[in-house]
């Protein structure tokens, strides 16, 4: 397909989308550097929802690989939550320290009115809801806001308080207990969520080991959580119980699975598995691996609520508890059938999408 519209200085094209996805959507404006994509997944239980990623990408090849495996993952996690929600994500091909205008977030707005609902955005890597209120201004179809009747704000701390629920389930299923005083834990990345994640594990008397490229972050952690910080190149051969990834995917390969000394991986990144083989592998080492998609689904619930125009707390917090409740299935029926948790996970949300 090679379809071009104009919207204002906007030429917006549909692409040919892998096999099983509904769109993927490229917009351009020379005026603002704008250079996006939307890769649409899903619309089986409802409109398409994910965050923008701002990242600067080698070249589009890469762009659509990383969008298209996004916007699939938001299916899983949306149906995952028990969301009446499709699956999308957007990207944003660029540096956000040096390429992040207030101008260039207005046309991905217009990107996004063009759409007309059947993809709502939020943020993600590289993007903040003071970025989504500029996309706001162009586009109805925009969550994360930290003003207005239903505004959810910064989804991240709710994002890492799923991560938590479902990091003392996976405790509670292995050994007994989800007592997590004294348990070490190795979080990778510091973001948002990572930090959040980190005061909460903290406070509950864990012990951490971190790292992250921002210097600033880890002398955050270092000085309020009492964190050990490692480098990113030292952060998997920690002995640890616990491997909290919350930064880009893909960590999780045979040579990194291979350093592991963590008994069990929890965190909140997306894709955490370069592919379903590691699955395998992780199972084959004895480490027992938490589904990413249900694990990190809490900022979904919350950006989720503000789409549907839900106030009501009780709906947030049943879903977000009900993370936990997933995960443990999935470890249950992985136990009885002696498969790798994430292969269970994908029968469970496709027999949901069905």
């Amino acid at each position: 397909m090679n379809d071009a519209i104009t919207k204002s200085s906007i030429t917006i094209r549909e692409l040919e989308p892998s096999a099983g996805y509904a769109r993927l959507v490229e917009a351009r404006d020379e005026q603002t550097g704008l250079h996006a994509l939307v890769s649409i997944h899903s619309l089986k239980r409802g409109p398409a929802a994910g965050g923008c990623r701002m990242y600067d990408y080698a070249d589009i090849k890469q762009a659509i690989f990383d969008v298209e495996r996004l916007s699939r993952g938001m299916t899983y996690k949306n149906a995952a939550a028990d969301l009446p929600l499709g699956g999308g994500k957007s990207v944003i091909i660029g540096d956000p320290k040096t390429q992040k205008t207030p101008e260039l977030m207005r046309a991905f707005g217009r990107f996004i009115d063009s759409l007309k609902g059947d993809y709502y955005t939020a943020e993600d890597v590289g993007v903040s809801p003071q970025d989504m209120a500029h996309v706001a201004e162009e586009a109805a179809y925009v969550a994360g806001l930290e003003g207005g009747a239903f505004a959810s704000g910064d989804p991240s701390p709710v994002t890492a308080r799923g991560v938590f629920l479902c990091l003392k389930q996976t405790l509670k299923h292995a050994t007994g207990s989800d007592d997590l005083t004294g348990k070490k834990i190795a979080i990778q990345g510091l973001g948002h969520v990572g930090m959040s994640l980190a005061g909460m594990l903290h406070d509950a008397g864990a012990k951490l080991t971190v790292c992250d490229i921002n210097d600033e972050a880890v002398r955050a952690a270092q000085a309020n959580f009492d964190a050990t910080v490692v480098s990113p190149g030292e952060i998997l051969r920690q002995d640890v119980d616990v491997f909290a990834p919350c930064a880009m995917g893909g960590v999780l390969n045979p040579v990194a699975i291979a350093a592991l000394k963590a008994r069990f991986v929890v965190g909140a990144a997306n894709n955490q598995l370069a592919d379903d083989a590691c699955g395998q592998h992780l199972k084959d080492a004895g480490i027992l691996y938490a589904p990413d998609y249900i694990v990190n689904g809490g900022g979904i619930v919350n950006v989720a609520m503000e789409i549907l125009e839900i106030s009501d707390p009780d709906y947030r917090e049943s879903r977000i508890s009900g993370l936990a409740t997933t995960l443990e299935k999935v470890f249950v029926r992985a136990d009885e059938l002696d498969q790798p948790p994430h292969v269970i996970a994908d029968q469970l949300i496709e027999g949901r999408l069905s």
